[in-house]
């Protein structure tokens, strides 16, 4: 008879987390990986490149934090110009989430900095310790002076390549050169010495060791990237209706006694080739960043076995359960999602070329005296005090005159013009007097305007108060 007590069944739990398996990923060459090295140059060839671009006798791109200017090109953006920053980051944002509706995962395949470093630190281990599987059997073996010889000489590279990356970053921020001199006469700053060292430790530290890991654990991409999908999104799929059943291929098997299979041989090289590991078969994973490398495998796989290519390949859900030809699947790419994306997309970045375009190299900020509201003057004229703070913006040096209106008979005592070079600031100490009787008690609304003497577009009118006692 029972005795009515739930037995407890021992449950053995060996760990919170999956152990983690090292991802050896097997070179392989084709159509998309191609294109992911051209991207691997181009992201690399700016990256290092534009700061050594001279623009006007100065860094070409340069964020100068201790100047309070960034410089691009002909432009300079002073801590007033944050509003380019919002506007630059909301781009950003929209042209990621058109990306991801029409392409899936595309920036983290082929300009991630993670992947674009990753490959780069991989192609050097490559080299230096050989394909897959000499890899995994070095790994395997105890320390010997030849395992310690190669890794050695690859960590090496790796920690030479983040260093060079650290100093390139951190010249983006101190003017390269001066850095370059400061390195080399012992004479690096803490916080640019701080930074190099930071940005080096990070990157090999991500792309030599964790790799996949931060795609799969780190990455916040990773996890919204779904609700950004949809069934018309282009993703890397695996055709289960023609690669299923899959199977090796026996030499000497008779047709009429074989069992029928699909077009997948088994041979798991799309599973050696990926960079995170995963099985591309088991449909789309969080883990995928859409790098292409299973589809190029696979098709050579195809090729040798005589099957037509596309086992593996970009296409959509739609276009696998309704079998899409390739223009009904890019003809879906065009729906209300990512139209109106790229709507918004567009009227953000021709709204921001406007306004570039139109965009007043001249700053002023006018500020009142603290000290006193308002004071009679030695001629019987109330006085009030203000501080003009002028900034040229511009790549030219400019002369400025400086007028006041907005109350009859008000006159400047002080500068009124100054001469500023370019890309510089001042702060110009004057007085505006007016007649005790012509203007109202209290506040009244003036008008300063700074105009460049050579060029009258440039002219900037900014509204105060003067204050009658």
């Amino acid at each position: 008879m029972a005795s009515g007590k739930a037995k407890a069944i021992p449950v053995q739990v060996d760990g919170l987390y999956e152990k983690h398996h090292t991802v050896y990923a097997r070179s392989v060459t084709g159509f998309f990986n191609s294109w992911r090295w051209v991207m691997v140059c181009v992201t690399q060839a700016l990256f290092y490149g534009l700061c050594w671009i001279e623009w006007g006798g100065r860094q070409a791109v340069l964020f100068h934090i201790t100047e309070r200017k960034f410089y691009i090109f002909g432009l300079v953006f002073w801590p007033q110009d944050v509003i380019y920053l919002a506007v630059l980051l909301v781009i950003s944002a929209y042209g990621l989430f058109l990306v991801t509706a029409v392409g899936g995962r595309l920036f983290c395949g082929y300009v991630c900095p993670q992947t674009v470093y990753t490959e780069i630190l991989m192609w050097i281990e490559r080299k230096i310790e050989g394909e897959r599987p000499a890899r995994m059997k070095l790994d395997s073996q105890p320390m010997s002076p030849r395992k310690f010889r190669l890794k050695f000489i690859k960590h090496s590279l790796w920690l030479l390549v983040a260093l060079w990356t650290g100093i390139t970053f951190v010249g983006y921020f101190t003017p390269i050169k001066e850095l370059l001199n400061e390195i080399a006469a012992f004479e690096l700053g803490p916080w640019e010495a701080f930074w190099i060292l930071f940005y080096m430790a990070f990157l090999y530290l991500m792309a030599g060791f964790l790799r996949e890991q931060v795609c799969k654990y780190m990455c916040p991409y990773a996890r919204f990237q779904g609700v950004m999908f949809d069934p018309d999104t282009l993703i890397i799929s695996y055709d289960p209706e023609r690669g299923e059943p899959r199977g090796g291929r026996r030499k000497g098997t008779v047709a009429s006694t074989a069992k029928p299979l699909g077009d997948c041989v088994d041979c798991s090289i799309c599973v050696q080739v990926c960079p995170t590991g995963i099985d591309i078969r088991n449909g789309l994973q969080l883990e995928c960043i859409a790098c292409a490398a299973c589809i190029d495998a696979c098709d050579q796989v195809m090729d040798k076995v005589g099957s037509p290519r596309g086992l593996i390949r970009y296409s959509t859900e739609n276009a696998l359960a309704k079998h899409y030809t390739v223009g009904e699947m890019f003809s879906h790419l065009l729906r209300p999602r990512t139209l109106l994306y790229s709507s918004i997309l567009l009227a953000i970045v021709l709204a921001a070329a406007w306004s570039l375009a139109h965009r007043v190299p001249l700053k002023v900020d006018v500020l009142r005296d603290r000290s006193t509201l308002s004071r009679e003057a030695d001629d019987g004229r109330i006085e009030n005090v203000f501080r003009l703070h002028i900034s040229n913006t511009d790549e030219a040096p400019h002369r400025y005159s400086i007028n006041v209106s907005g109350i009859d008979g008000i006159d400047i005592v002080g500068e009124r013009s100054v001469e500023l070079p370019s890309a510089s600031s001042k702060t110009v100490a004057l007085s505006a007097r007016v007649e005790p009787a012509a203007g109202k008690k209290g506040s009244n609304p003036i008008f300063f305007e700074v105009r460049a003497e050579q060029n009258e577009k440039i002219a900037v009118r900014e509204k105060t108060s003067f204050f009658l006692p």
